[in-house]
């Protein structure tokens, strides 16, 4: 047989095992796609949660605080997901941080230990199926709905003092604590092994309150407060000899918001069935 021949016979064949084992790969993977399903998945989460609002008006990033978290997500298909959310987060920024003169001599400050809780939907870019290597890897966007609980104290000759029922700006009664939040997240994800995944996420929170740092609206007349460090809590100004009168701007009159930045680890729940047989 001459040597053309055999060389075409020799490629022929070498065609054939390719295809057969393309074949036989691309039946494996449908019959995993058939017989397994990836029903959602729980993990938890670590990071720094940062506040904006009327002591950082300029979205400084720095004098970020501890964050962490937990979900469980119930997933419909390979794109979409309900989630359900967890986290603790740590606020707190000082007026002492601002290069802004006005804002340094008002010379406020809060801490705030933040729970929350939220329903989310999130969106899978690229179609997410542990099992099968191209499919390990996705960006995702979230948006959803929930609740969290705050409330803001300071520190005063060496003392903790929480702001809240001071009512530092006159008010009538006591702020509600507990505000509606609305998360706003992407992120991106990768399954390392069939059972686990590891992520990386970032979180904006829209809030419903103002008071989140205990600023917000006028300082109050001083006739409000019954005692010297009431009066001195809301206005600490007195520290640089500026003494504001009732009306005079205490803050934006804005809500708060905060954000999260965290990394974590997730783990797959997983499913099998048989595939659909029809009927003859």
């Amino acid at each position: 047989m001459p040597p053309y021949f055999i060389y075409m016979r020799t490629s022929f064949m070498a065609v054939r095992v390719i295809v057969f084992f393309l074949l036989i790969s691309f039946s494996a993977k449908s019959q995993l796609q058939e017989t397994f399903s990836h029903n959602g998945e729980y993990g938890i989460s670590v990071g720094l949660g940062h506040y904006f609002g009327d002591l950082d008006p300029n979205v400084a990033l720095d004098h970020s605080k501890f964050a962490f978290g937990a979900f469980y997500a119930k997933q419909f298909g390979n794109y979409v997901s309900l989630r359900a959310s967890a986290n603790y987060v740590a606020l707190g920024y000082s007026d002492a941080y601002s290069n802004n003169l006005w804002q340094r001599q008002r010379n406020l400050s809060f801490n705030s230990d933040v729970w929350e809780f939220s329903l989310s939907g999130n969106f899978n870019f690229f179609k997410f199926f542990p099992a099968i290597e191209e499919y390990r890897f996705t960006p995702y966007l979230s948006l959803g709905i929930g609740a969290m609980t705050f409330n803001p104290y300071t520190y005063y000759n060496g003392y903790k003092y929480f702001l809240r029922s001071i009512k530092t700006e006159g008010q009538s009664s006591q702020y509600s604590n507990v505000a509606i939040i609305a998360p706003l997240g992407m992120g991106v994800k990768y399954n390392i092994t069939d059972d686990m995944n590891v992520f990386a996420e970032l979180n904006y929170r829209f809030t419903s309150t103002g008071y989140l740092d205990d600023v917000y609206g006028t300082y109050a007349s001083p006739n409000t407060f019954t005692n010297q460090t009431s009066l001195e809590l809301q206005d600490r100004s007195y520290e640089y000899k500026i003494y504001h009168k009732e009306g005079q701007q205490r803050g934006n009159s804005r809500n708060d918001s905060y954000a999260t930045l965290q990394v974590g680890i997730s783990f797959n729940i997983e499913g099998y069935h048989c595939p659909f047989k029809p009927k003859y």
